[in-house]
């Protein structure tokens, strides 16, 4: 008997190519939109593979640099960020209107994510950009963040995540990838994570203490080279365990 139901996301459309094979066990996508990674073709293909597995649609947008592939902050006005943004999500949204599809929510991407999540400054603009969609969008944001904080207080729906395929320190950052131990890549110990997070509320930290967290939806990472058969076992295990995808 189900009992409870959670959200698995992965970021999609960044030049990988495996997108169709994961797209029938997730039940939302976050779309590169120009930012780090994407184009108009990659954001078409990624919008009817999710169109026809009813996957929930985001916009997955970054610092405007791909040279980085959006991993490294770049200091710029308020002004340039929003405007950037908003272009990269107006981009997806262009697609989404012709496919009659419409924008579920939006994610930041990498260092964008990292920086929203402690910089008041940078929240704020993200949170500008979420008001000036018109539509009802939520916000993907981590627990106890900055931005979260902000949006709640601007009245954005939230929605908390956590990473199904990350170790987290004490203080719930990420373990550096430069790390030995910042990637989870065993299909066990991925699902003890991510069960422990959604029946506890608790995390396992790389230091062994564990620490409150709260998550609707989990994130797998699509660049991990074993990330079909992860994403795929964890569905599985969850939905033997009464967790529902959705």
């Amino acid at each position: 008997m189900e009992n409870k139901a959670i959200d698995i996301n992965v970021d999609m459309g960044e030049g990988i190519g495996n997108e169709a094979e994961i797209m029938p066990f997730i039940s939302s996508c976050n779309i590169a939109c120009g930012g780090h990674a994407g184009d108009k073709t990659s954001m078409e293909t990624v919008v009817r593979l999710a169109k026809t597995h009813l996957v929930k649609i985001g916009a997955h947008p970054s610092f405007p640099d791909r040279a980085n592939f959006g991993r490294v902050h770049i200091d710029m006005s308020c002004a340039a960020l929003f405007t950037s943004l908003k272009k990269q999500i107006k981009a997806l949204q262009t697609i989404l209107f012709k496919e009659h599809r419409v924008l579920h929510h939006v994610k930041p991407h990498g260092a964008l994510y990292n920086v929203a999540a402690v910089n008041t400054k940078v929240a704020h603009v993200i949170i500008e950009v979420m008001k000036s969609l018109v539509l009802p969008v939520k916000l993907y944001v981590p627990y106890q963040s900055v931005i979260a904080d902000i949006a709640t207080k601007n009245g954005i729906g939230i929605v908390y995540e956590a990473f199904a395929d990350r170790n987290y320190n004490e203080d719930l950052t990420l373990v550096s990838r430069q790390e030995k131990d910042a990637l989870i890549s065993d299909v066990d110990a991925m699902f003890n994570h991510v069960f422990n997070m959604v029946t506890k509320q608790r995390v396992k930290t790389i230091s062994g203490k564990e620490i409150n967290i709260m998550a609707n939806t989990f994130c797998i990472h699509g660049d991990n080279p074993n990330a079909v058969v992860l994403i795929k076992n964890l569905k599985d295990k969850l939905e033997l365990n009464g967790i529902a995808i959705r």
